[in-house]
Parts: C-alpha cells; structure tokens; sequence
C-alpha cells in the first residue's frame, strides 16, 4: 500500500530524518510530536500544560494535511519527561479528547533535548467520505415532431 508524507503548512523542521506524519490507505500516522514552533524553538519552556496544548495542535494539523481530524485519533503514545507532569499533561488532553477518548500508553522517558517535557506520536483511521452523487438534470420535455 503506497503512503504518503503529510507536512502541514508551518511545520517546524524535523530534529532528524522524518515527515511529521505519513497516510497509507485510510491510516495517519503521526510522528512523536514536540513543542517546537515554524522556526524550531521550543514552545512552553518548562510548562507541560503549554507544551501538551502545542503538540496537540501540531497533531491536530497533521490529521488535517490528511484529511483527519482529532475525531479519527485511535491510539496514542504519551511519553512525559517526569511523571510528576501527569496531571497537567491530562488536563489539557481532556480538552481535546472530550467523549470517548482513543486508547493509549503514558510512560516516563528521557526525551531528545532535556528542554522537552512531553512527546506523543498519533495513529488516526479516517473514514472513507461517501462520494456525493452527481446533481441530476431536471428532465426535459421533447418535441414531437
């Protein structure tokens, strides 16, 4: 199945070799994602609650190059530098996850730079949009001849 790489307008530029997410079939896959701004600094300096909100956004605008939204989100994969973060990681992921939120993992990991205090990589199923029928023509009357 082919996929293809989904680079919102305004990415910032990746830390390595990577497209913030990719779409094969009706699957988006969503990069681990970081508060980092269009021109790479970090977003909520020792703010998790910033930084959750910004990385939520940044997800939320790869699910659109793909034609997505927060709404297809399935699985998610929570990676917090201090646990302690938790409960203000969870306050703004309630936010956007409001009724029946996706599954997901939450661990304690040492994050790429010691400035990044969240990380999460999305995977979403966007439903197939039924295609609309073509308008059809009001009928018209022939003459007989």
């Amino acid at each position: 199945m082919p996929n293809r790489p989904l680079i919102p307008k305004g990415a910032p530029p990746p830390l390595a070799p990577y497209s913030p997410g990719t779409k094969a079939g009706n699957a988006i896959y969503v990069s681990g994602s970081l508060a980092l701004d269009q021109q790479g600094q970090v977003i909520g300096l020792g703010d998790a609650r910033a930084q959750t909100r910004a990385i939520l956004e940044s997800i939320k605008s790869v699910l659109a190059a793909g034609g997505g939204t927060m709404a297809d989100v399935t699985y998610n994969m929570i990676f917090l530098k201090d646990l302690a973060d938790y409960k203000a990681m969870n306050e703004v992921y309630r936010e956007y996850f409001p009724k029946d939120p996706p599954a997901r993992f939450c661990i304690r990991a040492d994050l790429v730079r010691p400035e990044f205090l969240v990380e999460i990589a999305t995977i979403a199923h966007v439903s197939a949009k039924p295609k609309r029928k073509a308008a059809r023509r009001p009928a018209t009357r022939r003459r007989r001849r």
